[in-house]
């Protein structure tokens, strides 16, 4: 199951012995161990145990079979916690199998895994009386799903366009998004108001320097002069910062420009560039606005004007000034 499915399972089913918490996203494997711990562990200092899989390899399996095999002294469950946790198919059967067979019924046995199975492992998802939890990287889908619960359980209603605006001025971060969802819950309690407004989105929430990039390159689509100068001065207001966002913006163009003319599907476009497949759709919908001479001649205009600051012809204002001028003929 998705992670956003999680808190319901639980309610639903009540403890399982084994999860498998498997993905990317920090955020979820830790938010899943919190929310088993709050509901079945009174005292962690007690009833809690944890181990580094990575250390568990052979006989050392042993003191992990040992900890799921024990009870609790005053919590409802004995909590034990492996991370990064790939045992090879012959450890699995002669150690760890009895385990998942016949688990014992006072444990919670929690695997928190960043990929899945190493060659020649075990698949420990697969296997008896393990529940498995994706927390790879959320889709955009999953992500506003994910905003809109959380803010429907706090009694609060945010529609799908200001989840969406949420989600891009936080580039999509899990661990960002659960921190300004809370903020933004803090700021609705206070203003005793029961619906999320974009306004008070861009009030409370400061967008990452892509989502702004993305703004930018937004304003020059749509010939907004004033707009695209606002944003530019915005990014660069700091002269350290100058080269950095020029940086970011030759490189946003360059992507752009692939983009526009790669072949595929955006499933396939992703793969090719690491990208997430939404950013993907997302670039691919901003880069149909220019024709690809265009995105070539912006990027080659920002390589430039770094290049002449970096070889002295420019100060780093200047190089905003030239690029302004270049990218807004």
């Amino acid at each position: 199951m998705k992670y956003v499915d999680f808190r319901k399972f639980t309610e639903e089913n009540g403890a399982q012995p084994i999860y498998v918490f498997e993905g990317e996203e920090v955020y979820f494997r830790e938010k899943g161990e919190a929310l088993l711990k709050s509901k079945y562990v009174q005292q962690p200092l007690l009833d809690y145990v944890a181990f580094d899989g990575s250390t568990l390899k052979g006989e050392k399996l042993s003191s992990l079979v040992a900890a799921a095999s024990s009870f609790p002294f005053v919590s409802e469950k004995w909590f034990v916690k492996v991370s990064e946790f790939y045992p090879t198919e012959k450890e699995y059967e002669q150690y760890i199998k009895p385990l998942f067979e016949n688990p014992m019924p006072s444990v919670i046995l929690f695997i928190s895994n960043t990929s899945k199975e190493k060659a020649g492992g075990v698949s420990l998802s697969k296997e008896p009386n393990a529940t498995f939890v994706d927390c790879g990287r959320s889709d955009e889908e999953t992500i506003k799903r994910w905003i809109y619960l959380t803010m429907k359980k706090a009694g609060v209603v945010a529609d799908g366009m200001t989840c969406d605006l949420i989600a891009a001025y936080c580039n999509y971060d899990m661990s960002r998004i659960a921190v300004e969802t809370e903020k933004l819950l803090l700021c609705a309690e206070t203003e005793g108001v029961s619906r999320l407004t974009d306004e008070m989105v861009r009030e409370n929430v400061h967008p990452e320097i892509e989502y702004k990039v993305y703004e930018l390159t937004n304003a020059i689509s749509r010939g907004d002069r004033a707009g695209f100068i606002r944003i530019l001065n915005d990014l660069t207001r700091k002269t350290t910062e100058i080269i950095p966002t020029l940086s970011m913006i030759a490189s946003y163009f360059k992507s752009l420009y692939e983009i526009r003319v790669m072949k595929g599907s955006s499933a396939s476009i992703a793969a090719a560039l690491s990208m997430k497949e939404y950013a993907v759709r997302k670039s691919k919908e901003q880069a149909s606005k220019f024709t690809q001479e265009a995105l070539m001649e912006y990027y080659t205009a920002v390589y430039e004007a770094i290049a002449a600051v970096k070889c002295g012809e420019l100060t780093p204002s200047a190089a905003v000034q030239r690029v302004s001028a270049k990218v807004l003929l």
